[in-house]
């Protein structure tokens, strides 16, 4: 995706600019991503994190796509607040990289139920409902999550595991088909991230199911959201009875909804298919030349180690959203932060890439699990940068994942990321 002021290569078809989506709550600039991280407040954040208004960082898009990472966000606010290892906003950041971790050892499984949950597989529908899909349930708490997320591509961690508990537990929706359906539409959709929470809640990817009741709504949402006489209006022991049974609740919807965003698996206002750009033609010469190629989730500064006269190319992978579509406003985020480092974005598939790099010299970019397998086996792909130590072996659950990876660990500055990064800025982070 050409940036308007900018050369265009020849190459894999270039996917043309298409009408902007107001993205007024996520800027996709890395400047926007600085002055939020400049905001953070960690104190208080650790006071209000589960309240829908409270001091959350809604750092999350720039985190995914790689605008800002663990150990810069980190020492940048170890550098005004004074943190220790256990404080409750190093302990989120956690939660990144341990999904991170299952994925790693499971691969593909975590597309699949981890172990059982409440009822087998088998029991639960493979459709989002259309009434839950248009926000129109009559539970508040439910019709304003939906109607959020689609009208900001963001959903407080809260709403999401409301949202969730809901559609599986309530509704009996399988909890793969609500991963699904949510990733489309959130800026900072995270596959591990995002279907590792889903089986959190369902019960697959944990000890036992999530459930929530309208009094935990009131305590932690505005009163737009409370939802007082619904079928959620009930105590633990009645919706734990719920969910483990395969009956799902009654329901009836109320008015006409909103619509749904549509989803989209290549650019929108693309006027070629996937399969169109996979096959255009590469006339640029790379023959000798370095390239450092910006992919959705490598969205960083570039390296100030690249030769100067390195080409920076963008890539959409057509593989992954032809089964990961994406909404126009994410299209919009990303394609935004993309045109700040690149000139060109190509849209092609693996082959396709590889067909048009076979010249260059040396073609590099940041690794990350949404992109790794779909990456040519020419191109060079860097680590990304990680916060806490590997963990060798594969941890179920959360508490052993961070028990073994801040092990002898007393001060923040002591953890990986932070060591690396100081190494890197020849000095040790401040602290405040």
């Amino acid at each position: 995706m050409s940036s308007p002021s900018a050369p265009e290569l020849p190459g894999p078809r270039s996917a043309p600019l298409w009408p902007p989506v107001p993205l007024t709550e996520f800027p996709p600039t890395r400047a926007a991503a600085l002055a939020r991280l400049a905001a953070v407040r960690p104190a208080d954040y650790a006071r209000s994190r589960n309240a829908l208004d409270g001091a959350v960082t809604r750092l999350s898009p720039y985190i995914t796509h790689g605008i800002l990472d663990l150990p810069d966000i980190l020492a940048a606010v170890a550098a005004r607040h004074r943190l220790e290892v256990q404080h409750k906003f190093v302990f989120e950041l956690g939660w990144r990289e341990f999904f991170r971790h299952v994925w790693e050892h499971h691969g593909d499984d975590i597309f699949r139920s981890l172990h059982a949950g409440p009822l087998h597989d088998g029991a639960y529908m493979q459709e989002v409902p259309a009434d839950v899909r248009a926000g129109c349930t009559g539970v508040p708490v439910i019709d304003m999550a939906v109607r959020t997320l689609y009208a900001t591509g963001y959903l407080h961690n809260h709403a999401r595991m409301w949202l969730a508990s809901y559609v599986v537990h309530l509704r009996k929706v399988h909890w793969r088909a609500g991963a699904d359906w949510m990733v489309g539409h959130l800026l900072d959709g995270d596959l591990a991230s995002n279907h590792l929470s889903w089986q959190w809640v369902a019960g697959t990817g944990s000890s036992k199911p999530y459930l929530f009741n309208a009094e935990n709504v009131a305590r932690f949402a505005p009163a737009e959201w409370h939802s007082p006489g619904s079928v959620v209006d009930s105590s633990y022991e009645a919706l734990d009875a719920v969910a483990q049974r395969a009956a799902p609740v009654a329901t009836k919807a109320r008015g006409k909804g909103v619509d749904e965003p549509a989803l989209f698996t290549v650019p929108p206002g693309a006027t070629a298919n996937a399969t169109d750009m996979n096959d255009s033609a590469n006339a640029v010469d790379l023959t000798g030349r370095d390239v450092w190629l910006v992919h959705p989730w490598a969205l960083c500064d570039p390296p100030l180690d690249l030769p100067a006269d390195c080409l920076r190319i963008g890539w959409w992978p057509t593989e992954y959203f032809a089964q990961h579509p994406w909404s126009a406003a994410r299209w919009a985020f990303v394609a935004g932060r993309m045109a700040e480092i690149a000139p060109v974005a190509w849209c092609s598939n693996r082959d396709a890439l590889a067909r048009s790099l076979a010249s260059a010299r040396l073609v590099e970019t940041r690794t990350d699990p949404h992109v790794r397998a779909l990456l040519p086996a020419s191109v060079h792909q860097r680590p990304a940068p990680q916060l806490f130590a590997d963990v060798d072996r594969a941890c179920t659950s959360f508490s052993g994942w961070w028990n073994r990876t801040t092990r002898g660990v007393k001060r923040i500055e002591d953890l990986p990321g932070m060591m690396a990064l100081a190494e890197a800025r020849g000095s040790r982070p401040g602290r405040g």
